[in-house]
């Protein structure tokens, strides 16, 4: 017997009001679009076409999981949304920085003051990431 192994789906690239959308679904999932047109009305002021067009975008992407229940459909996040910022993260260091993270973390660390408590966990999580000298 053949046996077939599964693809693991990457996440995809998200735009801004996208990300938006996502967020309400991370807090609290599965949603109706009525709910989710409703939550971005509020917040954003988007009217309700424009949270359809996004939630068929966002579905087609494959980001969203629509499950029909009685006479609608309930939205679902795919991914968590440490997978898409991890998705994120390496299209913008491949994209900005040509995939090196040294010129990224100078980047950031000559831009942004960090505060001492910021700086002790870089400095133990850049420790503990670290490769010991090669023989």
């Amino acid at each position: 017997m053949k046996q077939t192994t599964k693809t693991v789906e990457a996440p995809p690239v998200l735009g801004a009001q996208e990300w938006k959308l996502m967020e309400l679904l991370w807090e609290r999932s599965p949603q109706p679009a009525y709910d989710l047109i409703e939550a971005c009305s509020k917040r954003e002021a988007w009217h309700p076409n424009t949270v359809r067009t996004m939630l068929a975008r966002l579905t087609r992407k494959g980001a969203l999981d629509a499950q029909p229940y009685k006479n609608l459909y309930l939205y679902s996040a795919r991914f968590t949304r440490e997978q898409l910022v991890e998705a994120e993260s390496q299209t913008f260091l491949q994209r900005v920085f040509g995939g090196a993270i040294k010129p990224a973390l100078i980047h950031f660390a000559r831009r942004h003051r960090l505060t001492a408590e910021e700086v002790r966990e870089m400095k133990r999580i850049l420790d503990e990431n670290s490769q010991p000298p090669r023989a």
